[in-house]
């Protein structure tokens, strides 16, 4: 028996209402949607570092040092990610931030008039909608090479800090990057891992001037008419940015990853082969299975955010909430079966191409 109430409003309806009208969920999807780059890789992080080395580690019939090089390239690889985003993208997201809510300072009024094409306001316009995340996730993609150069070089590194080898290395057997990551890397994890106020206190502007200059750069490509044609050509194609960003992404990064690591003499011949593997496996695997499950799952969540659309209508920020479910779907599917199911899978495979005893 369905209970309503004098509105005729059920209850269950009551209960959903209140759900996603709640100021921490819709704060939260404002944030993601504000800073979708750094999400992305504080979650690609957090499964890399912690939910793909136990998958690694709970694959049976494996020998140990293949295990132990697969874990230490996820590791490896989520913090050289999570360290990039820090670096490059929330400077772009801040600057964004800026355009949202000053969009004439830097914007020509001819753009502004163009990207919102009819909508309320800037915000609300899904050609600036599409413009603004491809301009934010694009550092993800022209960073994935020398991520994958980063994390090969420190490999051996990472083989010493994860797994405590315990001899004292000779003298220059590291390179000079390999040399300085050693003797800072307490410095770098307390960077990236730690609010510092006096860091803040001491230079309080130069946060503002990286977002300053990276606002005028964003704003400097949407006022190129060839941007604001492809955001008008696509911008129906908003909720599949991340996704296909992602994808873009990590097949660089794979590429990247597998034509440096055979030619590196860091890592060790007979643990090449299993490594690549590893991860080319994992990656054709993911994008086939990730592309497929989040179409379904995009597809069948449709009354989900009409719903929600039709609860928070009169929410002058309901666009941002929606793109920050768009870049939560994909995010949290990918990471899923990429470094939850698919690492039991594919070093299980991977383990088939050693050849050594």
């Amino acid at each position: 028996m369905r209970i309503t109430s004098q509105t005729g409003i059920t209850k269950s309806q009551t209960a959903f209402k209140s759900i996603w009208n709640n100021k921490a969920v819709l704060k939260g999807l404002e944030m993601i949607s504000d800073h979708s780059a750094s999400f992305v890789a504080a979650t690609t992080f957090v499964m890399a570092s912690g939910v793909k080395p136990l998958s690694i580690s709970l694959t049976p019939n494996v020998k140990k040092e293949n295990k132990q090089h697969a874990i230490a390239n996820s590791v490896v690889s989520g913090l050289v990610k999570f360290s990039l985003a820090e670096l490059i993208a929330i400077p772009i997201e801040n600057g964004i931030k800026k355009i949202d809510k000053n969009p004439y300072k830097y914007l020509n009024k001819k753009t502004v008039n163009t990207l919102k094409s009819g909508a309320k306001s800037l915000e609300q316009s899904q050609n600036y909608k599409f413009a603004s995340q491809v301009i934010k996730q694009t550092p993800s993609l022209i960073t994935a090479i020398p991520k994958s150069m980063i994390t090969v070089t420190l490999m051996p590194l990472a083989m010493k800090l994860i797994f405590g080898k315990k001899e004292n290395p000779p003298k220059n057997k590291y390179n000079a990057t390999e040399t300085y990551f050693i003797n800072n890397t307490k410095s770098i994890f307390d960077k990236d891992f730690k609010q510092s106020s006096d860091l803040t206190a001491k230079n309080p502007s130069f946060k503002g001037i990286l977002s300053e200059t990276a606002a005028k750069g964003a704003g400097k490509l949407l006022n190129m008419p060839a941007v604001q044609n492809l955001a008008k050509k696509f911008s129906d194609k908003s909720a599949d940015i991340t996704r296909n960003m992602s994808i873009a992404t990590d097949i660089l990064l794979t590429a990247s990853f597998a034509h440096r690591t055979i030619k590196s003499n860091k890592i060790d011949e007979k643990r090449k082969k299993p490594l690549v593997f590893n991860n080319l496996i994992s990656t054709a695997i993911s994008v086939i299975g990730g592309f497929s499950l989040d179409s379904l799952v995009k597809k069948s969540s449709k009354n989900f955010i009409d719903k929600f659309s039709q609860i928070n209508k009169n929410n002058p920020k309901l666009n941002k909430y929606i793109d920050g479910i768009n870049v939560l779907r994909p995010t949290l599917i990918f990471a899923g079966i990429y470094y939850g199911i698919l690492p039991l899978i594919s070093t299980y495979l991977a383990e088939k191409t050693d050849k050594s005893k």
